[in-house]
């Protein structure tokens, strides 16, 4: 290992940690927005009937020292009843449900989780490997 000018080199590497981190969240974020409306697209996930539920979806980065992170989400009140189901419950209308659930976020988080580490390991190469 070469050690000479290890501490310019730390140094410089140090200013593009924020910056390539939060680059790296945004693009994962969002991938992972597209990956949960392509399984929001029917079966074995929710299908499409208005386009509501997934226009829905939204992707939100948020600073943090040093980085950056984001919240994916949507604010429908249907969303937690597809992903999870409502079997054999009444809504607070005193409507009887038997909907199964059709899992889309839990799906595309599994998926994403190895790209995830990846993209973050590439992003640490390039910052600290001098690429």
């Amino acid at each position: 290992m070469d050690l000479d000018g290890l501490a310019d080199r730390l140094e410089r590497s140090a200013d593009r940690v924020g910056p390539e981190v939060r680059k790296t969240v945004k693009q994962q974020a969002r991938l992972l927005k597209a990956m949960i409306k392509w399984n929001a697209s029917g079966r074995p996930g929710p299908n499409i009937i208005t386009g509501d539920y997934f226009d829905s979806w939204k992707s939100v980065p948020f600073p943090v020292p040093d980085g950056g992170g984001a919240e994916i989400g949507t604010d429908r009140p249907q969303g937690r009843r597809l992903e999870f189901g409502f079997m054999n419950m009444y809504d607070s209308l005193g409507r009887f449900y038997q909907q199964p659930p059709f899992p889309h976020v839990e799906p595309a988080v599994n998926e994403l989780s190895a790209d995830y580490e990846a993209a973050f390991r590439q992003t640490l190469d390039q910052i600290f490997g001098g690429r």
